[in-house]
């Protein structure tokens, strides 16, 4: 049985971004990085609070959890 080949395709680079992100310093790409995550958490966040509306805090910050360690054992997809 022969397998399938995935094949992926990339965006081009940006190379204004790429300037811009090397001209920082390493703290503050560091602070770039972390704010990203905390903008995707909150989306994430939103999306499941306005799925289950009834959750508490506690709870939705579990269903968070439990879908960012479903997220790590799927492989990446084009």
């Amino acid at each position: 049985m022969a397998q399938e080949v995935t094949q992926y395709t990339f965006d081009p680079v940006d190379i204004v971004q790429m300037r811009l992100r090397a001209s920082l310093s390493p703290a503050k790409r560091i602070q770039v990085m972390l704010d990203a995550r905390e903008l995707v958490v909150g989306l994430m966040r939103g999306r499941i609070r306005k799925r289950f509306p009834g959750l508490s805090d506690r709870e939705i910050n579990l269903k968070l959890i439990e879908e960012l360690s479903h997220a790590r054992k799927q492989f990446p997809r084009p």
